[in-house]
């Protein structure tokens, strides 16, 4: 454990609050949040390696660039909590930082899109259009204080909870509580992991063998064996070529594969 607690400032997690407001402006398809993540997240940085070598500042700015993403509301508390788990621990426990921050994402997304996006916009739309449809131009203006009166407060407080809260949990539940994290939040960071290949790598083999009467469709065969079998196994690969390149051709990877589905569709191997 570090001996600097508390180092962090009330000032610096504020500097946080106003760079997430442009959180999203970098999401892309690579890393998803995981600029807008460090960006945000770069005044605990400066003030954690403002007197160590900038060696380790380049090697923690590098793991906050790791796959990240979740629902924006929820990036404040994440934010907070990272900020508290990167003070108190030394370079040899940082592998801590990434996992938890992988075990939070997804519950916390699930939270933020069921309760902001689902529930409280839909209602400010409502009340707002209801206002509008009568020619009252207070409509939009409503509608924009009413969301957002809970989406800046959320963030804000969330920060700070965030990072209030990390700091007594490490600090009062003992020295393993590190490592417990660590073990949950790399579980629960599998089953996110896991639960997006399924969902979201789609590749559906068309290509089928005439044998006679009979048909053996691949695709069929495989998912009776092991659904999702050819997702898994391309992100596999996908995974050891990144992982071999430090994702240096990423962009040239993204394109070959949409070329390469481009070609096995046509030539009826891909549907």
């Amino acid at each position: 454990m570090s001996e600097q607690i508390n180092k962090v400032t009330k000032s610096d997690l504020n500097k946080v609050f106003w760079r997430m407001q442009l959180l999203n402006v970098t999401n892309n398809f690579q890393s998803m949040q995981a600029i807008g993540f460090l960006s945000s997240f770069a005044p605990v940085l400066e003030r954690l390696y403002s007197d160590k070598p900038k060696e380790l500042k380049v090697k923690a700015m590098k793991r906050h660039l790791e796959f990240f993403n979740s629902h924006v509301n929820a990036d404040a508390l994440i934010l907070g909590i990272t900020a508290a788990i990167e003070e108190t621990t030394e370079e040899d426990q940082k592998e801590t930082v990434t996992g938890i921050k992988t075990g939070l994402m997804g519950p916390l997304a699930g939270i933020g899109d069921s309760i902001l996006k689902f529930t409280w916009l839909p209602i400010c739309g409502s009340i707002g259009a209801a206002l509008a449809l009568n020619g009252s131009v207070l409509g939009p203006i409503l509608m924009f204080l009413l969301y957002n009166s809970v989406n800046v407060a959320i963030k804000y407080y969330g920060i700070h909870l965030g990072y209030v809260k990390g700091m007594e949990m490490i600090e009062g539940a003992g020295g393993n509580i590190l490592q417990r994290l660590s073990n949950m939040a790399n579980v629960v960071g599998l089953m996110v992991i896991g639960a997006l290949i399924a969902s979201v790598v789609q590749v559906n083999v068309v290509a089928e063998i005439s044998a006679g009467d009979n048909v053996i469709a691949f695709q069929e065969m495989f998912d009776k064996v092991m659904p999702g079998l050819f997702s898994i196994l391309t992100t596999f690969v996908v995974y050891k070529i990144l992982k071999k390149t430090n994702g240096k051709h990423a962009p040239v990877l993204i394109v070959s594969i949409m070329a390469l589905s481009i070609i096995l569709t046509m030539l009826g191997i891909l549907g």
